[in-house]
């Protein structure tokens, strides 16, 4: 995870490093955990280079957890970079409907020639970046209400076992007076 020393010593965030030391943007708290974690997703889907440093960029203004953002951008690492490639490829021809038989029609006349591979490659890097477009939106939104529930649950189980060892606590007292 970068840190704030880090992360200030950078000489491509160096002209705004003074509000990456900001402490509230480090903390983990109930708000900007979830934030962190859904630009992150953003961040990881919609940019294929330079992640970390869109997600620390949307942090700021969101007053978002930087390091989380930071970090959850690498669900998109090289190693599952191809199977997130193939997932956005087929959601982007589910959601622009094309399959064979409306590229046949459609490129028929263009597809007979020497530019059969560019208009292939186009339409596939076109159906990616649609798909990696509706990834970035869902995965961030169901990130943030994932996280969110995760947060109050943990939060909850903490306290309830705080107030577990209060009661034993109390009780022990109770019993030893008699």
């Amino acid at each position: 995870m970068p840190t704030r020393e880090g992360m200030a010593k950078n000489r491509f965030l160096a002209p705004i490093a003074h509000r990456f030391l900001s402490p509230e943007l480090w903390r983990f708290t109930r708000r900007s955990v979830p934030r962190g974690v859904a630009l992150g997703l953003f961040a990881g889907f919609i940019v294929p280079v330079g992640q970390i440093f869109l997600a620390a960029f949307l942090a700021l203004p969101t007053r978002a957890n930087v390091p989380l953002a930071a970090l959850v951008t690498f669900i998109t690492n090289p190693f599952t970079f191809p199977f997130w490639a193939v997932l956005a490829t087929k959601i982007g021809r589910f959601m622009l409907k094309l399959d064979a038989a409306t590229v046949d029609a459609s490129h028929s006349s263009i597809a007979s020639g020497p530019w059969t591979w560019f208009t292939e490659f186009f339409q596939l890097a076109g159906a990616a970046a649609v798909g990696f477009l509706v990834m970035a939106i869902v995965f961030s939104v169901l990130g943030y209400f994932a996280t969110n529930v995760a947060w109050r649950f943990i939060v909850a189980s903490r306290r309830r076992a705080r107030l577990k060892k209060m009661e034993a606590r109390l009780d022990q007292r109770l019993g030893a007076g008699k």
